[in-house]
């Protein structure tokens, strides 16, 4: 069961930039794929972006392609989302998630490890 904490978020103006993290413990696998989501008031849970060790792949949610980054760090078990250029309609609560045998364009795959979140807000 992998144990995951996210951390990052806050407050941050129209244009600004903020970096999450998504530290992962417990028994990992390697072979996982790393999807961050978020969710808006009012709205339902997006897929934001995804980075998997399974086939390599990386996925981005087409409104936030080319500000926001995903990375990560096999040894330290973690994963971050670079984020810049925020607008008030990224404010949300922010969770990252694993799941297991698919990449991230692979319909099959299920995440199925949460973290608790962490929120951001856009505002001036």
């Amino acid at each position: 069961q992998v144990q995951l904490v996210e951390s990052g978020g806050g407050l941050v103006q129209p244009g600004g930039s903020l970096t999450l993290s998504c530290a992962a413990s417990g028994f990992t696998l390697e072979s996982l794929s790393y999807g961050w989501f978020r969710r808006a008031p009012g709205k339902g849970r997006e897929r934001v972006s995804c980075i998997s060790s399974i086939d390599r792949s990386i996925y981005y949610k087409n409104s936030v392609k080319g500000r926001f980054t995903i990375s990560r760090d096999n040894a330290k078990n973690t994963v971050y989302l670079q984020m810049t250029e925020l607008q008030p309609e990224d404010t949300a609560v922010y969770y990252c998630a694993t799941g297991p045998t698919y990449g991230c364009h692979d319909p099959m795959l299920q995440y199925t490890n949460w973290g608790q979140g962490t929120q951001v807000i856009v505002s001036s």
